[in-house]
C-alpha cells in the first residue's frame, strides 16, 4: 500500500459532546484504501479500543454505549493512544467520520498532525440527497451497501461498528466522487436538501416561493443558512436542483 492512498475511518464514543469537560472512553478505526486500478474498498486494518477518560461515564451516555467506568479503569489515556491512530504508521491522506465536526473536537489538530477530514455526513448529502434521512444507521439501510457484513456491523453505537459502516459509505463516495471532491465538500457548511425543523420541515428548498427561502437565510443554523443562499444562487444561475424528489423524504 502506498503511504498517500488510505483514509483512516475514526469513531469516538465519549462520555459527552464538550471536551474538555467530556472525554473520550473508545476509540475505532476501519482504512479504506485505494488500489491500482483505481477503486477503493475497506481493506485489513481495523480495530478499537478502550479509553480511560479520566472521569466518570454519565448514566445518560452509558444508555447510548454501555460502556461503564469498569471497562475502561485500566485503559490508556486518551493523549497516550491518540497519535498512534490518528497518525498511522505509512500515513493517511485524510481521516474521516460520520458527522466529522464531533470527533474533531477531540481529534485536535496535535493529536492528528493537522490531519484533513473528510465528513461522510456532508458528503451524503450531496450524492444522496434522496434519502430519508442521513445518520449512519438510516443510510446503512436505505443503502444496503455491498459487502457489508450485518454482524459486524453490530451494535450501534460503539466505535469499531460504527466506524465499519461509516468506511462503507466512504467508500463508495470515494469511487463516486474522488477524494479532492469530498475533502472540498466537508470544508464547506452541509448542503441539507430539504428544510429539517419547522412549518417547512420536510420541504425542499426549490419548492419554497422567494419570500419563505429568503426568511432561511438568517437562520441561526449554518447549515440552513448555506442551503439556502445555494438555494438562491441556483434560482439566479441555473444551477441543478438538489433532490429529484423521493417517495418519502422527511427527516434530516
Amino acid at each position: 500500500m502506498k503511504p498517500t492512498t488510505r483514509v483512516r475511518v475514526i469513531d469516538l464514543e465519549t462520555t459527552g459532546s464538550s471536551p474538555p469537560a467530556h472525554a473520550v472512553c473508545e476509540v475505532g478505526w476501519q482504512d479504506v484504501v485505494l488500489h491500482d486500478d483505481g477503486e477503493w474498498s475497506l481493506s485489513s486494518e481495523h480495530g478499537a479500543c478502550f479509553v480511560n477518560p479520566g472521569r466518570a461515564i454519565p448514566p445518560v451516555t452509558m444508555a447510548v454505549h454501555h460502556i461503564m467506568d469498569e471497562d475502561v479503569k485500566d485503559a490508556p489515556f486518551w493523549q497516550e493512544v491518540a497519535p498512534s491512530i490518528l497518525r498511522p504508521e505509512g500515513g493517511a491522506v485524510a481521516l474521516a467520520a460520520h458527522r466529522a465536526s464531533f470527533e474533531q473536537r477531540f481529534c485536535t489538530p496535535k493529536l492528528s498532525g493537522g490531519a484533513k477530514w473528510i465528513c461522510t455526513w456532508k458528503c451524503a448529502l450531496r450524492l444522496w440527497p434522496d434519502s430519508p434521512g442521513f445518520s449512519n444507521q438510516v443510510l446503512r439501510y436505505w443503502r444496503m451497501p455491498e459487502g457489508l457484513d450485518r454482524d459486524k456491523g453490530l451494535p450501534v453505537h460503539r466505535s469499531f461498528p460504527d466506524a465499519y459502516v461509516t468506511a462503507h459509505h466512504l467508500r463508495d463516495q470515494l469511487n463516486e466522487a474522488g477524494l479532492d471532491q469530498l475533502l472540498a465538500w466537508s470544508a464547506e457548511p452541509g448542503l441539507l436538501p430539504r428544510v429539517p425543523y419547522g412549518a417547512d420541515r420536510g420541504t425542499y428548498w426549490r419548492e419554497l416561493d422567494d419570500k419563505t427561502l429568503q426568511r432561511y437565510t438568517t437562520d441561526r443554523n449554518e447549515d440552513v443558512r448555506f442551503s439556502a443562499r445555494t438555494e438562491i444562487e441556483r434560482r439566479d444561475g441555473g444551477i441543478s436542483p438538489v433532490g429529484s424528489g423521493p417517495d418519502q423524504g422527511e427527516l434530516l
